[in-house]
């Protein structure tokens, strides 16, 4: 069935779940009035209905090419990527000094949502150029932000992060990639990057790469990285792409799914550079790009569980099989197809309502200054991206059971929906990392932002969720007293068990607003909760099971 934008969905969770009228009512988003949400997702949403989503196959059967050193894109991409970039989604956010709209963070979040339900391989372009732009804002020069923020706005110019290795993966701090001094205020920048998702293009006039990379001072490991901006070409006095820089796509990756979108080995061959940021403070920067890129990512998974649930949802209420104990004779009728479709209903629910509840609060810090809102923002992050992300291969995987033999079949579409999502589950971190991001970095506050949330689900009023906070909060303080290894062995654990307390708290305020909604609303709780217990007594185990469990039993 055609891809259709949830606009209603979106905007009942905006409104009744995670409060978005609060960042309205600041004095910096007060333009985010109900009618201009409505506008912008609306207009939104027809774009990806009536623009995107027929590029999604074509891209899947037509993979981006690497012709004589040029990238070639899949047919439809340059006029697909046109309209976002004449829709002006790609600056919704950025500083309108520079040609942004300065909108929240949470209608970006929401617009690319529907994007990437409608074509994930093209949406990944604009997430990874919003993320460049937030963080030369951040961090670049004037001179920069002069130069290239107006044109990543435009769609003029695209961007990409260039920060793995081939033996520097999670562990950035290995990289070898140096930048020696030219002495003009430039740096010649000589190294190779793997997995640069749109590291080229044929509809762009330039590619801007920031890149991380050694000074000749730089010390080992993370502290001693710098970032720069290398563009494909050089910008001349008035900011049009010049001379070619010396980099080039050496090769594009051989995927098991996101084919439309070109993962390229970059090489650069003292390629001219301009520092972003003080030295040695690259990765400073680069979180920044990358924080954003982690709720963006999260918000993939979200995208293609929606696309795979309408997918499953139209099959099974077309197709008829056996007799059932309803009136239509539709598989959706058996009680085991039944359980599948409502748990994709509610596990997509619980994610998006994370997802923009991380993005309301990201945008009341940025309103607001408020330290309580930030650490919100940041501890909803890693839960967003890979309860997100997890919840979007399961999805897609339950589309092709609801699919049964057929899903197995590429022509009806069920399996690319895997194949895409499962990737977001490893890149901009892996879930497992964000799990230890969660119990590690986010708990160094000695659990305030976690105990924060967990007041407020307590607070809720129903029985069963307020036991399981309590359990929680419980399972955190023993967290707390644990050494780190021991909090990493339960880390996944714990990051599940939280992420499912949040999505039956959603569940039950969304049935609060909307009484028509409790029937899903009493199924996902009565689901959820039980599991968040299962999750965190499995959190609880520490790490000595683990290894007592030798080498040579692993590899026998």
């Amino acid at each position: 069935m055609p891809y259709r934008a949830p606009v209603s969905e979106l905007r009942f969770v905006l409104d009744h779940v995670v409060g978005f009228d609060r960042v309205a009512a600041t004095d910096r988003f007060a333009e985010a009035t109900p009618d201009m949400v409505e506008a912008i997702l609306k207009e939104a949403g027809k774009m990806c209905e009536d623009i995107l989503a027929p590029l999604n196959r074509a891209g899947d059967l037509n993979p981006a090419t690497l012709e004589n050193g040029v990238v070639r894109t899949s047919p439809g991409f340059a006029d697909g990527f046109a309209a976002i970039a004449e829709g002006g989604w790609l600056g919704m956010s950025a500083d309108p000094e520079h040609g942004g709209m300065g909108l929240p963070i949470a209608l970006t979040m929401a617009v690319n949502e529907m994007m990437g339900s409608a074509c994930l391989s093209l949406q990944l372009n604009p997430l990874m150029t919003q993320g460049q732009i937030e963080a030369l804002e951040a961090h670049a020069s004037p001179e920069i932000q002069k130069t290239y923020i107006p044109k990543l706005i435009s769609g003029e110019w695209c961007g990409t992060m260039n920060l793995t290795e081939a033996q520097a993966g999670s562990d950035v701090g290995a990289l070898r990639t140096k930048a020696e001094p030219n002495g003009d205020g430039t740096y010649a920048v000589t190294g190779q990057k793997i997995y640069i998702s749109w590291g080229d293009n044929d509809f762009s006039e330039n590619i801007c790469h920031l890149v991380l990379a050694r000074l000749p001072d730089g010390t080992e490991g993370t502290r001693g990285i710098s970032l720069f901006m290398v563009p494909k070409r050089i910008p001349d006095e008035n900011g049009t792409p010049g001379v070619a820089n010396t980099l080039k796509v050496v090769s594009l990756e051989h995927k098991l799914g996101l084919h439309g979108s070109p993962t390229a080995v970059m090489q650069y061959d003292g390629a001219t550079g301009w520092l972003v940021g003080e030295p040695h403070k690259g990765m400073a920067a680069m979180f920044t790009m990358m924080n954003n890129a982690r709720l963006g990512v999260g918000v993939q998974g979200l995208s293609v569980a929606e696309a795979a649930m309408q997918h499953a949802i139209g099959y099974a209420m077309d197709r008829k099989q056996g007799k059932t104990p309803g009136g239509d004779g539709t598989i959706l009728e058996h009680a085991d197809v039944r359980r599948m479709v409502l748990g994709m209903k509610a596990d997509t629910f619980a994610v998006r309502a994370i997802a923009l509840d991380c993005a309301v609060a990201l945008d009341m810090a940025k309103a607001t200054g408020d330290a309580a809102w930030k650490a919100r923002g940041a501890f909803l992050t890693p839960i967003a991206k890979a309860f997100g992300t997890d919840t979007g291969i399961k999805v897609a995987g339950d589309g092709i059971q609801v699919h049964g033999g057929m899903g197995f079949v590429e022509e009806t579409g069920a399996a690319q929906y895997l194949r895409d999502v499962r990737v977001t589950a490893i890149y901009e971190g892996t879930n497992g990392i964000q799990a230890m991001d969660l119990v590690g970095r986010k708990l160094m506050d000695g659990g305030v932002a976690a105990f924060a949330l967990i007041d407020e689900i307590e607070g809720f009023g129903n029985e069963d969720l307020r036991a399981a906070a309590s359990h929680l909060r419980t399972l955190t303080k023993w967290m707390l007293d644990q050494d780190m290894q021991d909090r990493f062995a339960g880390a996944v654990s714990y990051l599940n068990a939280f992420a499912r307390i949040l999505g039956a708290y959603y569940h039950l305020k969304a049935a609060k607003a909307d009484p028509t909604r409790a029937p899903l609303a009493t199924y996902a709780a009565g689901r959820m909760i039980p599991e968040a217990l299962a999750e965190m007594a499995k959190a609880r185990t520490g790490a000595a099971e683990l290894y007592a469990v030798s080498t040579d039993v692993i590899a026998a």
